[in-house]
């Protein structure tokens, strides 16, 4: 008879640091092992988004450790593959004093726990404090740091290191030049400088599932004068290079657009008479938000696209539903595109997205907005951050879907303006 294996008790009594993660990435279990090494208590840590627990330390201009293992979880659960992390540092807030910061490097190996249809449902993040090995490099020798201790730190270290060229060279075999080329085409046709200054937007980008990691979906962001604004969300038919080539010409021309002309409706005026000259473009979609931060106005125009969601701190959900019209170049001839506006709330979230996230096979697309908008209720009170990886969590598509998702979200609150 095989005997019944305690796992609660196996996972507790690992020597490793190790977390176990939802895929909207909050915190739901961590071993003894875990809280000695970070000062908190088990407590403390269940139910924290991740990065609230463990923010960047606002006083190195140089952290980038929650970027770093953002990509990696984000990594796993769009491929279900384990990801190594090599040495970073990553400092953590001093127990009982969030607002000082000590000094910690890590190595990191986040592991994907899978249900029977292949799809990630948690992230087991099994790490290792080497910041002792770091500080006996420069200090030698570091009294504090018993023989038997730093050489199985060193082995830690070579045996993660071995992993990842392992992994590296076995990337560099699969496909290799296709995909670098289409990886970095993507990324620069998707890269936008005005994000930067806007700590309170939040971007996510999923592939559909077995894509080369190229669509047609987009996002961008501009900033205007006098304290404007605008985010876009568009959607090319079609995946692979082809689509994501019509892709990036629209939002090049969208965004070349929104700085020379009046509001969301004459960019799409302007990008739908463009795209009757782009082969591939004639069904594609966009929606365009300006959010004026000085007057709280919403003013939006839709080409096909779905409607973007304003959620406010009570739950409640507004469509902007009151300005759209048929997809980019659609009509043969110029018509002017509507346009409408909203007010909003410090406080409020808005939410643009592409079809990917709320269309189902056999379903109407009515039951897809409901769905979206009793998930977003459930999100209230959460950071850009917190909320874009809640969503995809909580509508299961955090491993992607059949097609391709953007998404942008933009915390509207007294810090949204450009600085």
């Amino acid at each position: 008879m095989t005997p019944k294996i305690d796992y609660s008790g196996v996972f507790a009594a690992l020597p490793s640091p190790c977390l176990v993660l939802g895929t909207d990435l909050v915190i739901a279990d961590a071993n003894p092992a875990f809280c000695q090494v970070t000062g908190r208590s088990r407590a403390e840590l269940l139910g924290q988004y991740l990065f609230d627990a463990f923010p960047d330390n606002p006083t190195d201009p140089e952290a980038d450790g929650v970027e770093t293992l953002k990509d990696s979880l984000h990594r796993v659960l769009s491929t279900g593959q384990t990801d190594h992390m090599a040495l970073q540092k990553y400092d953590i807030p001093v127990p009982g004093n969030p607002a000082v910061f000590k000094e910690r490097w890590w190595t990191a190996i986040n592991v994907p726990v899978l249900d029977p249809d292949g799809k990630v449902v948690w992230i087991i993040h099994r790490s290792e404090d080497m910041t002792d090995v770091v500080r006996a490099r420069r200090t030698e020798p570091l009294p504090s740091v018993s023989p038997g201790r730093e050489a199985a730190m060193e082995a830690e270290l070579y045996a993660r290191a071995r992993q990842l060229q392992q992994l590296n060279e076995e990337l560099r075999q699969a496909h290799a030049r296709e995909r670098r080329i289409a990886v970095a085409l993507q990324e620069a046709m998707l890269h936008s400088p005005d994000l930067a200054r806007h700590p309170n937007i939040a971007v996510r980008y999923l592939p559909a599932t077995g894509s080369l990691n190229v669509c047609g979906d987009w996002y961008d962001a501009v900033d205007l004068p006098a304290d404007r604004f605008t985010v876009t969300v568009g959607d090319v038919v079609g995946h692979g290079l082809m689509a994501a080539t019509v892709m990036g010409r629209l939002r090049s021309a969208l965004s070349a657009a929104t700085r020379t002309v009046h509001g969301p409706a004459q960019a799409l005026e302007v990008l739908g008479l463009y795209a009757r000259s782009v082969d591939g473009a004639l069904a594609a979609t966009a929606v365009q938000v300006l959010v004026d931060c000085h007057s709280q106005l919403l003013i939006y125009s839709s080409a096909g696209h779905p409607p973007p969601v304003l959620l406010h701190p009570d739950g409640s959900c507004d469509l902007l539903d009151q300005a759209t019209d048929p997809p980019l170049g659609a009509r043969p001839e110029h018509v002017p595109r509507p346009q409408a506006n909203a007010t909003y709330t410090p406080g409020d979230t808005l939410v643009l997205y592409t079809d990917g996230l709320i269309e189902r096979r056999d379903e109407d697309i009515d039951a897809g907005l409901a769905r979206l908008t009793s998930t977003l209720a459930t999100c209230t009170g959460f950071g850009a951050e917190h909320l874009a990886d809640a969503l995809l969590a909580r509508l299961g598509l955090a491993s992607g879907a059949d097609d391709d998702i953007a998404i942008v979200v933009v915390r509207l609150d007294r810090t949204t303006r450009p600085y």
